[in-house]
């Protein structure tokens, strides 16, 4: 009881994050969302011992998207496991538009180009609608929920749904009960043999007649995309510092 007393501070010091997550240089946040982001990373990067990192820029010195997400990591060191370590990054550059999600070390195998684009594909409807918080939100648990999935499987297949999962199982359920349901009724002695008289029973006559044969052509369509415009796609690459990294990039 007198430590409690004497020492409060250092139970205040371990609630509150250990260290930052967030880096909204680009003024998208507010005071509250981002402490709620910070809580969120802090969660899910304990879950998965992994840094969610959320970095915005205005880019004034107008670095590609990807070179600039390269220099933050091999400046700032961040890592959940240890300097220069398990990160996923969600970069946005305001200034070209440009949106980058990577993935280091544990989340560059889990969190790979294919899967990298699968997250950045579901959050730039948000970006560009200018919602923000929300689409930083659907980073980290988007990331977080691909992390705990193993690598090589569709992250989206529909039985990792959790309503796909209890539909399936109510119906398995329901299937066991209707089976236990029939079989505990009295059991049936009339079948399809019971009125058949085999004596006086023949087939008459067999006929099979040939009509005819019909063969349709028709042409391949072309595999031509029509259309123009950047729609973004998997890259990752290696930082100055020698850290490789997963990575798709795109415009919002």
């Amino acid at each position: 009881m007198a430590f409690f007393l004497i020492f409060p501070f250092a139970f205040a010091a371990a609630d509150s994050p250990s260290k930052q997550r967030v880096f909204d240089d680009a003024g998208l946040l507010s005071d509250n969302e981002v402490k709620e982001l910070e809580k969120l990373a802090e969660k899910h990067g304990a879950k998965r011992d992994t840094d969610f990192i959320i970095l915005t820029s205005n880019n004034e010195e107008n670095k590609d998207v990807v070179e600039f997400m390269q220099d933050f990591y091999d400046e700032q060191a961040p890592g959940y496991d240890k300097p220069h370590g398990n990160t996923a990054i969600l970069t946005l550059d305001m200034k070209n538009r440009d949106v980058y999600v990577a993935g280091f070390y544990k989340a560059e195998t889990y969190l790979d180009n294919h899967r990298a684009t699968l997250v950045r594909e579901k959050i730039t409807p948000d970006l560009s609608d200018g919602n923000y918080y929300k689409a930083f939100q659907s980073f980290i648990k988007t990331s977080s929920k691909y992390m705990g999935i193993r690598p090589g499987v569709d992250p989206d297949n529909i039985l990792f749904n959790l309503w796909f999962q209890i539909i399936a199982s109510l119906a398995i359920a329901g299937a066991i009960v209707g089976i236990m349901a029939f079989n505990t009724g009295g059991k049936v002695t009339v079948n399809a043999r019971t009125y058949q008289d085999n004596e006086n029973t023949r087939v008459n006559h067999r006929r099979d007649q040939y009509i005819r044969t019909t063969t349709t052509k028709r042409r391949k369509p072309s595999n031509k995309s029509s259309g123009s415009g950047f729609s973004g796609g998997g890259g990752g690459g290696v930082t100055r510092g020698g850290h490789s990294h997963s990575g798709s990039r795109g415009k919002f």
